[in-house]
Formats: C-alpha cells, sequence, structure tokens
C-alpha cells in the first residue's frame, strides 16, 4: 500500500481489542461506519473517457452493507437527517469512508476521486467549507490533489452560494465539479466558475439543443464535460459523433457501482 500512515489506521481497526467505534474493518476489509442504526460503507462508480474508455475518476457512492455489492443507496438519508449537525456529520462520514476505501486499494492510483457534497451543506456549514475534510486527509497523509468534490444543482437564485461555497473549497486545495441542469447553465458555470469538471445529464445527447457551442467553450477553458445517467446504447453511439472533443462519461450501461475498484485486466477486456 503507498500510503503508511493509512495502513497503520487500517491495521488498528482491525484490532480486536479497540475501543467501539463509529469506524470499523468488515471482513472483507472494507471500511464500515455507523449513523444512527445504519451501517454505511462505499461503492465506487468509474468515470471513462469516451473513445478509449479509460477510467479517469470515481465517484464514491454511499451504499448499506451488505455481503456483496448489492447493498442501498443511503444519499437520501441526509434529507431526513433530523438537524443540519447531523447532515453534515453524516455526509462527512460518507466522505471520509470513501476516501479511505477508495485509497486502501492497490489499483486506485492515477485516477481521482469524485466524492459528492449534499445540497444541505451549502447552507449548514456556516464557514470555511472543506476544511474540516482537508483535516482527515491530511491526518492521514491522503493526496487531497486526487480529490474532485462534486457540488449539487442550483438555482439561478443560488448563484452567490454556489460562488461562495466553491470558493471556500478552492481556499482548501480542492478541485470542483459542479452539476447542470442544463446546456445553458453548464455553458454559463464554464464562463463564471470554470470547475475542473462539469457534469450533465446524458439525454442532452439525444439532440434537440445544440451542444457544440458548450464543447467548444469547455475544451477551451480546460473543464471536462461528463455526461452522467448513461443507461443506453443510443447515448453512446451519439456522443461517438462528436469525436472531436473530449467526452466522458458515466452511467449503468458502463459500469455498475462495486466496492472494488476495476482492474487493468477488465478494462482491457
Amino acid at each position: 500500500m503507498p500510503f503508511p500512515t493509512l495502513n497503520t489506521y487500517l491495521a488498528q481497526l482491525s484490532r480486536t481489542d479497540r475501543p467501539a467505534s463509529k469506524v470499523w474493518l468488515d471482513s472483507a476489509g472494507r471500511v464500515q461506519g455507523k449513523y444512527f442504526n445504519c451501517t454505511i460503507t462505499s461503492a465506487f462508480q468509474p468515470i471513462r473517457a469516451l473513445g478509449s474508455g479509460r477510467i479517469v475518476a470515481y465517484e464514491g457512492l454511499a451504499r448499506s452493507a451488505s455481503a456483496g455489492d448489492a447493498g442501498l443507496s443511503l444519499w437520501k438519508l441526509l434529507d431526513h437527517a433530523a438537524s443540519d449537525d447531523e447532515s453534515i456529520e453524516l455526509d462527512r462520514l460518507c466522505r471520509m469512508l470513501h476516501a479511505i476505501n477508495f485509497f486502501r486499494q492497490d489499483t486506485a492510483g492515477p485516477s481521482d476521486l469524485y466524492l459528492n457534497v449534499h445540497d444541505r451543506l451549502l447552507s449548514a456549514v456556516s464557514s470555511n467549507h472543506g476544511h474540516a475534510f482537508k483535516r482527515i486527509l491530511d491526518a492521514l497523509d491522503l493526496p487531497l490533489g486526487r480529490i474532485v468534490l462534486q457540488l449539487p444543482a442550483t438555482t439561478p437564485q443560488q448563484g452567490w452560494l454556489l460562488n461562495y461555497v466553491a470558493d471556500n473549497y478552492r481556499r482548501n486545495g480542492f478541485r470542483l465539479a459542479l452539476n447542470a441542469v442544463s446546456v445553458a447553465q453548464a455553458l454559463a458555470m464554464v464562463a463564471e466558475q470554470r470547475p475542473h469538471a462539469i457534469k450533465l445529464d446524458a439525454r442532452y445527447l439525444a439532440g434537440g439543443v445544440s451542444l457544440e457551442p458548450l464543447l467548444d467553450a469547455a475544451q477551451a477553458a480546460g473543464v471536462r464535460l461528463i455526461f452522467k445517467r448513461v443507461e443506453t446504447a443510443p447515448a453512446i453511439a451519439a456522443a461517438a459523433d462528436m469525436d472531436a472533443w473530449s467526452l466522458y462519461a458515466q452511467g449503468y450501461f458502463l459500469d455498475q457501482p462495486q466496492a472494488a475498484l476495476v482492474a487493468d485486466a477488465a478494462l482491457a477486456a
């Protein structure tokens, strides 16, 4: 394992004589956490470069613990948290679990890890977004430079809040991915926020709205454009007609989320 401090931490988690904790190792070596009466662990879905199929990143997803990879999505738990403090606690727990479960795997490098920030946290955290998570990464000697924080979609009225939060995360050294609800919003984000990446629903690949201005602007600004929820072959076929641009895709048609990162042999196949 290339992260000795993390390795030491995992060894401590595996001790049978350690005091009870909200974080522990299961029999498969996965790190799990407790939120109220729910056991949480991580699943990872690849983000691939269209054309080559190369994996450039993984998105960490919160799942209920299960014997295999059939755990249920738990992200909606945040919508029902009793308070802002509890939603912040769960969000940070999920990000910590995903970071540990990602970097403990030998196949982690050199891909990036995308981690969600729930929309409740945009307003729930009073200041200095990202500082607490940065301290966790620093304590475990994990590379902050390979983390991309994925912010939720916002309305035009929340533009000031998005800019405030994004500025805080950048000040703490994080790269950002933004979710756009339309091609027009994505184009505005390229011009105004210039994030590392923008995610756009794959339904826009079907036509009806010209993507060329967005593709040109994103490429000129060095912004990675990722089409999410790719669930059908036609979406991939439509993207193949845009091979003049560097595009990326993520979805169930390409990969199912799973606890283990995809090995090189599986990717080659």
